[in-house]
């Protein structure tokens, strides 16, 4: 018996959610035209252009980094560099990949507080150097949500997007956790996508409650041209992409995108509010998706990685974050939360003495 990983390191740990895995055995009944000339992934197409509200393009990918790396190598040429913050999943995480698939489009990084880029910060970098011997800033790529579990409001992205217009960038969203922005902030799609400035779009679907595959969305269908050649030249152009686009049709017909993503949100509200009231429990970041950060001791965080909780610690010294999912229980965070009281507590004895 394989034993269960008791966890709240990423909603890429989670299962299959019923819907996806419905359609996908649904989707297994006898045979389908292969490399996406099935009826799965047509209807899958079109429900993301209803979902939109637009006529866009659509291309199925298996993972995150293949869907960010080739976008904005869509959007790049090499002698490019694209605006990211500091954070972001395409600096920090994604081992190069975006310069490799781009043959070299240079990422030049912007701070900012709680996880995002503000248009102040994407100017001071546009302008720093015009010269032929630096690379030219072509596009901004922004997280929704955040690195650190924050939301750019519609607002402040057309913010971004007057700055983007003024200096003639394209931008970029990484959605890892898109539907939980959507969730979280009562936005349709379209208001904090398209209509916000954004060019393209990936979108994911294994945080979302999907084995595997991403979303692509180019909303000017010329950004996209001859993107399906790279797509296969990458390795990314999957021969029985019905197990990718039929989990999504899954996903979107029934509405789970979005209930999946409410109830991670949902989670991580309670999550936090019983945090709150453990003493010496630091919240870092303000709470506005499916991810939690807090602040604590050493010991804490030894005692409950010795009880075998999964979590990550990347954000310097006492940093955790507490990630929430579609299968995220209460019995879990209640059983989380007990073990952290009761370490607070041992940890303020020690301390005292």
């Amino acid at each position: 018996m394989i034993s269960r990983l008791e966890q709240f390191a990423s909603d890429n740990y989670s299962g299959i959610c019923p819907e996806a895995l419905e359609y996908m055995i649904t989707a297994n009944q006898g045979s389908a035209p292969a490399y996406g000339n099935d009826e799965w992934t047509q209807k899958a197409t079109d429900y993301f252009r209803e979902l939109f509200e637009i006529d866009c393009e659509v291309f199925f990918v298996f993972n995150g980094t293949a869907a960010n790396s080739l976008s904005l190598a869509a959007l790049c040429q090499s002698y490019h560099s694209v605006i990211c913050h500091e954070t972001s999943h395409i600096e920090t995480d994604e081992c190069g990949a975006p310069e490799f698939a781009s043959n070299g489009s240079k990422l030049l990084l912007a701070k900012g507080k709680n996880g995002k880029l503000t248009p102040e910060s994407i100017e001071a970098i546009v302008t720093k150097r015009n010269d032929i011997h630096y690379p030219k800033s072509k596009v901004i790529s922004i997280t929704q949500s955040t690195e650190l579990g924050t939301i750019y409001s519609p607002e402040e992205l057309v913010e971004i997007k007057e700055v983007a217009k003024k200096y003639n960038l394209k931008i970029h969203m990484d959605g890892a956790r898109f539907a939980n922005a959507v969730a979280a902030i009562n936005k349709s799609p379209s208001e904090i996508s398209w209509k916000s400035g954004v060019d393209v779009l990936c979108f994911c679907g294994t945080k979302n409650g999907m084995a595997l595959g991403e979303t692509i969305i180019f909303f000017h269908k010329e950004l996209a041209e001859d993107f399906a050649y790279r797509c296969k030249q990458a390795g990314q152009l999957a021969s029985k992409m019905r197990f990718i686009s039929a989990p999504w049709l899954g996903l979107l017909e029934t509405g789970a995108w979005l209930r999946n993503a409410q109830h991670a949100n949902q989670c991580a509200e309670y999550l936090e509010n019983k945090l709150l009231n453990i003493v010496g429990v630091e919240i870092m970041f303000p709470r506005e998706a499916n991810a939690v950060f807090v602040k604590l001791p050493q010991q804490v965080i030894q005692s409950l990685q010795a009880k075998h909780w999964q979590f990550y610690t990347f954000i310097g010294v006492g940093g955790v974050r507490f990630m929430c999912s579609w299968n995220t229980t209460q019995s879990r965070m209640d059983a989380l939360l007990s073990d952290i009281q009761e370490f607070m507590t041992i940890a303020h004895r020690v301390s005292a003495r």
